[in-house]
């Protein structure tokens, strides 16, 4: 009887393992060796919309890597086969960023964007100046069903100083590595920069420096719904890279980005008054320990006058472990709940990198993140308020 016993909690026990979280993009399936750099949105009809690069020949940065779709009717129970929707022939297109903009008058329904880069070399060599990263966006009126062609909007939103390949690339600032945030983008939904689309991004500039000196982030918007796009004032912190964006109240922007240098390990943060252009004031927050990964930031709610923020990250300054989820009640000052979303049993490297944030409702939040040394990128929904 005991054994019996046993068995049916062991069993139980698995259940719940399983149902902890549920695989998306499994490596070595559907005809790609490796999926990395995960991104999820949810559509106007409740549909969970997740994306990542599906690398054909392996796990590296570089090669014939395409960006990949699928799409959940069910809350993130069960997900469709993957969907190509962007690619660039047998090279990178990469750095998924989806935002919807759902105040364009002319789509009632609201439109997708899909925010992404292309690149003709590692970007170690693009940024020695061998090499080119471009910037694309496409769209969707259908919640990612079909597709547009793609738009290149690199002119407007990088300053790649190569006149050798194409006259219109020749700026007086020669900025070389180039990549969108990766994850989710963001629309402004109050204040004067209402209807705002912002992508955070991040770029090198010049000759590579000692301890990743010459990499800065920045970021680019449209207030005309895609028809022309700006840029912002770069973050003044040398190093910072990767990076994501969240709105606090009063229509503000908060930028929170990598630190590639690693002296620090904790995630930079600016906060912006006009919207993201220009920004007011920059600093580590140490209550969001990083091991120098992405992390991801989103508005989740109101708290009186402030903003609710969730963040998740690999919160560990040494390994790429821990993936933790943290929420703030007072536009990102403080951050007083934390769950654990997942973790290794022995501090692994790499165990829980990249991850994206998705609001599934009142109390939940959806985490879309890579699991066990890149194996997989896998869901889970958290409920935070309790």
């Amino acid at each position: 009887m005991k054994m019996i016993k046993f068995t049916l909690i062991a069993l139980l026990i698995c259940q719940f393992a399983v149902q902890a979280q549920r695989p998306v993009f499994v490596s070595g399936a559907e005809g790609y060796k490796s999926f990395r750099i995960p991104a999820i949105v949810s559509a106007p009809n409740g549909d969970l919309l997740a994306f990542a690069e599906g690398r054909v020949a392996g796990s590296g940065d570089f090669g014939d890597i395409d960006i990949v779709m699928k799409r959940s009717k069910d809350k993130g129970k069960t997900w469709s086969a993957s969907q190509v929707v962007a690619g660039y022939d047998k090279l990178q297109a990469g750095n998924p960023a989806p935002v919807f903009d759902l105040s364009d008058p002319a789509f009632p329904k609201g439109r997708l964007f899909l925010f992404y880069n292309t690149g003709n070399n590692h970007e170690g060599e693009v940024r020695k100046g061998k090499g080119l990263r471009e910037v694309w966006y496409i769209t969707s009126t259908d919640a990612g069903a079909t597709w547009t062609e793609p738009v290149n909007i690199t002119t407007q939103v990088h300053k790649p100083n190569m006149p050798d390949v194409n006259a219109a690339y020749h700026f007086s600032e020669d900025w070389r590595s180039y990549a969108n945030t990766p994850g989710h983008g963001m629309q402004l939904t109050e204040g004067p920069y209402k209807g705002r689309i912002y992508i955070a991004a991040n770029h090198s500039a010049g000759d590579p420096k000692p301890k990743s000196a010459d990499y800065q982030a920045h970021g680019f918007y449209s207030d005309d719904h895609g028809k022309t796009f700006k840029l912002s004032e770069t973050i003044s912190f040398e190093g910072s890279n990767e990076a994501t964006t969240a709105e606090i109240s009063g229509g503000r922007v908060m930028f929170n980005a990598r630190n590639q240098h690693g002296d620090v390990r904790a995630r930079i943060v600016a906060v912006s008054s006009d919207g993201g252009v220009k920004w007011d004031t920059t600093y580590f927050d140490h209550n969001l320990p990083d091991p120098v990964c992405e992390g991801s930031i989103l508005t989740i709610g109101k708290n009186k006058k402030q903003n609710i923020l969730a963040f998740s990250n690999a919160a560990d300054t040494k390994n790429r472990d821990n993936l933790t989820l943290r929420i703030s009640f007072d536009d990102g000052k403080t951050w007083t709940k934390q769950y654990v979303v997942d973790k290794s049993n022995a501090g692994e490297r790499d165990f829980t990198a990249y991850s994206d944030l998705v609001k599934t409702g009142k109390k939940t939040i959806g985490v879309l993140y890579e699991r066990d040394g890149y194996k997989s990128i896998v869901y889970k929904e958290i409920t935070w308020g309790k």
